[in-house]
């Protein structure tokens, strides 16, 4: 039979044991936790991500990095942080979004806590509006009891239905809590091809007035921005709630990229290849892309889209 000091001493033991793996400095080294109340970003981190991999974006760069540590740093911010990233296909907008989910959830897109919506696969069909709204609404109550910092992008918002995207203007309110649920803490990404259009003109009337690209500031395009991503039609945002309620921080414009920031996507694709740059090889990947306006040749219509296909050409050198 067991002495009854053994009994109690192997209860004793197994009670600590259970306590010790169950707290969450030891759980969390081996299972992936929401971040605990009050831990803030690394700046420096961020920062250093943003210069090594985000090329020719001198203003999202800027804006995000602002935005997103004055946020974190904020130990009760009055409402989630909504940002709209407005730009041509392949500027950096999917890249940046990537950069700052992986900043506040290591794991980044593959986190449970990091949630991306494309609007052509999760919300395709016009007559389906309301079942949208209805599971958008859901999903978000759900994720964010689960984990406060949960971070939701929304691609394609130029091809967004419209009215779907008004069901989380609840979320993005100034509210303490939508039934019983505090959305504060969370980060609300849009990504959208609207917009682009006007980004490029004002760049293109900077150059062609001898201006530099680094002189533009966001109050030369946030307005444009605003206006006509409200007005546009073919824009999930169009005539939304939440531009009419101000709940977007901030609308992020990327610019097009020049010949010189290709050459830049190139190298940092032949150096993650683990390859040594060779500069002809970043010459003739930059000369294959195609350019405007047709005189001038100044952008890339596809910014940095195209590189990793394009190199994958030259895999002999």
């Amino acid at each position: 039979a067991l002495e009854p000091l053994s009994v109690g001493l192997a209860i004793g033991v197994a009670s600590a044991l259970t306590g010790y793996l169950s707290h969450p400095r030891f759980y969390c080294n081996y299972v992936e936790c929401c971040p605990r109340a009050g831990q803030r970003l690394n700046a420096s981190a961020l920062k250093a991500q943003l210069d090594d991999r985000l090329f020719g974006q001198h203003l999202a760069k800027d804006v995000v990095l602002k935005a997103v540590l004055g946020f974190s740093n904020n130990p009760s911010p009055k409402k989630p942080l909504m940002l709209s990233l407005h730009g041509w296909a392949g500027t950096g907008k999917n890249f940046l979004s990537q950069i700052l989910a992986e900043q506040v959830h290591p794991a980044g897109l593959r986190s449970k806590f990091v949630h991306l919506f494309l609007a052509t696969l999760h919300f395709p069909h016009h007559d389906q509006v309301k079942l949208y709204k209805e599971q958008l609404q859901n999903w978000i109550r759900g994720n964010v009891s689960a984990c406060p910092s949960s971070v939701f992008i929304f691609d394609e918002m130029d091809k967004m239905h419209p009215g779907v995207i008004d069901a989380i203007k609840p979320f993005l309110d100034y509210y303490e809590e939508v039934d019983g649920v505090s959305y504060r803490k969370a980060i609300f990404i849009f990504l959208s091809n609207a917009g682009g259009d006007l980004i490029n003109k004002a760049a293109l009337d900077f150059w062609t007035s001898g201006k530099r690209r680094e002189d533009i500031q966001l109050k030369d395009l946030e307005p444009l921005l605003s206006v006509g991503v409200f007005n546009n039609k073919n824009s999930g945002l169009w005539h939304s709630s939440i531009i009419d309620r101000n709940l977007i921080d901030y609308f992020v414009p990327f610019l097009p990229l020049e010949q010189r920031h290709v050459k830049m996507c190139v190298r940092a694709e032949m150096t993650a290849r683990g390859y040594a740059v060779d500069e002809k090889i970043v010459q003739a990947v930059a000369d294959e892309m195609t350019y405007f306006p047709k005189g001038q040749k100044i952008y890339s219509d596809k910014g940095c889209k195209t590189v990793q296909a394009k190199l994958d050409i030259h895999e002999d050198f």
